[in-house]
Order: C-alpha cells, then structure tokens, then sequence
C-alpha cells in the first residue's frame, strides 16, 4: 500500500517537474525518446496547431524500450507521426543519443546539418521530465529559448496510463535526484528546489522508492 503523505509528496514532485510553460510557436519541436508514445503523439498535435514547422524526434533504444521498439525510439516517434498525417518532408530522426544530453546534443547536430536556423526549441517531453528536459537544454544550448512541453495530464492519469503505482513514484523520485546532482557534474543548469519539494523528495526515499536513484558516483546524463 502507498500511504497517504507517500500520495501527497508524489503529487508535490510531479507539479514541481512540470516548468507550466506558456506555448507558444518554436523554430522546432523535438520529440525526446522515451517508452511513451505519448510524447510522439503530443508532438504531432503540436505541428497540426502550427506551433512548430518541423519535428525532429530523438532516441536509440534503452533496457525499456528495446522490444516494445526495436527499431530505435526516434524512428517508432517517425512512423507514429506519419501515421497521424504528418508529412515525411516535416519530421527529422535523430537515431543514436541514448540519454538527456545526447538528446540535445545529437539534435542539434541533426538540424545545423540540415542547414535549419533555430532561435527557439519546443522541447517535448515525458510530462515528469519537463524540468530535467529544460534544465539539461539550457546547459548544452543556451543561446535558444526553451519552451518544455508534454503531454496535459494529472498524477493519477499517468499512473493509470503506466499501470505501476511504485514505479511511478520512483521515477519522480529519481528524476528529483538527477536535478540536484546533475548541475555539479556539467549536465544541466542549477535550479532552485523549494524546501517542501526538497522534504518530500527526502520522505520518499526514507519510504523507499529508491529504484530509479543513482548510485554514488554514477555519471549518465
């Protein structure tokens, strides 16, 4: 069983994960890969409103990921995009980045090659990545705006749409521990973290929802 405080701190990350950014139309949209398809899906409705001429979806395959998409998280985001009505001539892949700063680093590789001029990135994500998203885009390209994005849901949705409640809260955790200890390591920008985020981060792990925590000394962007 979750207790109720357990509830209550999972719910305090995941808003504080999410940047509640204003969209607005981007230079382009870049998908990051993940298991969600969701995120293909977000980026699709995205390009349909107008707020992104181009796609560009980003990703190998991870230990989660390999059989529900062998052929790579970027081109599985590619083919779902084409089927919802996107033209090819509109979507970039970018097939190899394997972590956040691959993701950003690879990507713009991807569009400076294609000869794409950028001033502004709408960067979409998983909805409880937002901020590890924003944060890992600003270090590695801060000379364009970042505007994060993921799909609108709730807590409880996106548990029901993964359908593990502990694992859930796990990877809220884990992402938390990422935005503290990434910032020293050169992965992303330092951002302040209010205490009542920083006390339910800490409960969380006393309470043992420690499966996506990294080990001391573990370097993985």
């Amino acid at each position: 069983m979750i207790s109720t405080q357990a509830w209550t701190d999972a719910r305090r990350l995941w808003d504080y994960h999410q940047m509640g950014h204003t969209l607005r139309p981007c230079s382009v949209a870049i998908g990051l890969g993940s298991h969600d398809l969701g995120v293909a899906d977000t980026a699709v409705d995205l390009y349909k409103r107008g707020m992104a001429p181009l796609l560009v979806f980003t990703g190998a395959t991870s230990p989660t990921t390999k059989d529900r998409m062998p052929r790579g998280e970027a081109v599985h985001y590619r083919e779902r995009a084409l089927e919802l009505g996107v033209p090819s001539s509109a979507v970039l892949v970018e097939p190899n980045a394997r972590n956040s700063g691959e993701n950003i680093r690879f990507s713009r590789a991807v569009l400076e090659e294609a000869g794409v001029g950028v001033s502004s990135v709408l960067l979409i994500s998983k909805p409880y990545e937002e901020r590890r998203a924003y944060a890992t885009a600003r270090k590695l390209w801060p000379d364009v705006e970042i505007v994060s994005a993921s799909t609108p849901m709730t807590l409880d949705e996106y548990v029901d749409s993964i359908g593990n409640a502990r694992l859930v809260i796990d990877m809220l955790v884990g992402a938390l521990q990422r935005l503290l200890i990434y910032p020293d390591q050169g992965f992303m920008i330092s951002q302040s973290v209010p205490d009542d985020v920083l006390e339910a981060y800490e409960r969380l792990c006393h309470e043992g929802f420690t499966s996506r925590l990294l080990t001391t000394g573990t370097t993985s962007a």
